[in-house]
């Protein structure tokens, strides 16, 4: 058990920074790894010019990298935003404009998992109003991902670093979740599992795996306190992965992690074992 029979994936949003976005993939394989995930990479534009779309798809190719997760369009982020699909007016538009467009992306790359991050709560707008629109916007989007046979994944945040976002629980996210499935009769929602998230609120993980491994569609982790690679804070993230496996999830654990030098911080994993599989 342990780190060696996982499969691994590098998020280019947050590792490889320094490089542009084009030249991430090639560097995630220079490291070792076959499989990437992504942010929404334009964050100001829902809607990219097909050549930008393209110039990525044939980076990940050249790469050699499958790309496993992509974020559909979620304001500044990295900034003050954390998704776009509950804030009412322009961005909920561009929300919808993205859907297709990061769809057909996800689709044209063989990507099976689209993230849609739920966004602030906006001062002086009713959270009931957010959140019917925000299903509104999730059932939209659960369909254009069942449409490319992808799941759709809600995320739970941490409050201390996202103060505004309603998801700082699991089972709030959960049952956001179970919304959009109940809404959509497709089943395909799932729940982004993010341990270093879900520790920063002061949850017990092993309680939360034990209880929705079963819902959960991707995973991410980082260490705590700090946020850096696995075995710089005080998570027995090992442990917490093995538990995740012995209760059936068998899908990607993304490498959400910040590191000022990304090559050097993956000393943690065995070189044989960063190749997806």
């Amino acid at each position: 058990m342990g780190y060696s029979d996982q499969r691994f994936d590098v998020n280019l949003s947050i590792l490889f920074t320094e490089l542009p976005l084009l030249e991430r993939p090639a560097a995630a394989a220079a490291a070792g790894f076959t499989a990437v995930e992504l942010w929404w990479p334009w964050i100001d534009t829902a809607t990219p010019e097909q050549s930008e779309l393209d110039a990525l798809k044939k980076a990940l190719e050249d790469a050699g990298t499958q790309l496993v997760g992509l974020n559909f369009y979620a304001g500044q982020l990295p900034g003050p935003d954390r998704g776009a699909l509950s804030v009412p007016g322009e961005e909920s538009d561009r929300f919808r404009a993205n859907i297709e467009v990061a769809a057909d992306f996800a689709a044209s790359v063989g990507c099976k998992a689209l993230n849609a991050l739920y966004g602030n709560r906006v001062e002086g707008v009713d959270p009931q109003i957010q959140d019917a629109l925000a299903l509104e916007n999730l059932v939209l989007a659960a369909r254009a991902a069942d449409r490319i046979g992808a799941i759709l994944l809600v995320e739970t945040l941490n409050k201390p670093e996202s103060p505004l976002y309603p998801l700082v629980s699991a089972p709030a996210a959960i049952e956001v979740v179970d919304k959009v499935n109940a809404a959509t009769g497709l089943g395909n929602a799932k729940f982004l599992l993010d341990i270093y998230h879900l520790s920063m609120n002061g949850e017990d993980v092993s309680q939360v795996i034990a209880e929705y491994a079963a819902k959960t569609g991707h995973v991410q982790i980082a260490d705590n306190p700090g946020r850096g690679a696995p075995g710089t804070g005080e998570l027995p993230l090992e442990q917490l992965l093995d538990e995740l496996k012995k209760a059936g999830y068998d899908g990607w654990v993304g490498l959400e992690y910040k590191a000022a030098d990304a090559a050097a911080s993956f000393e943690w994993l065995p070189a044989e074992a960063r190749p997806a599989r």
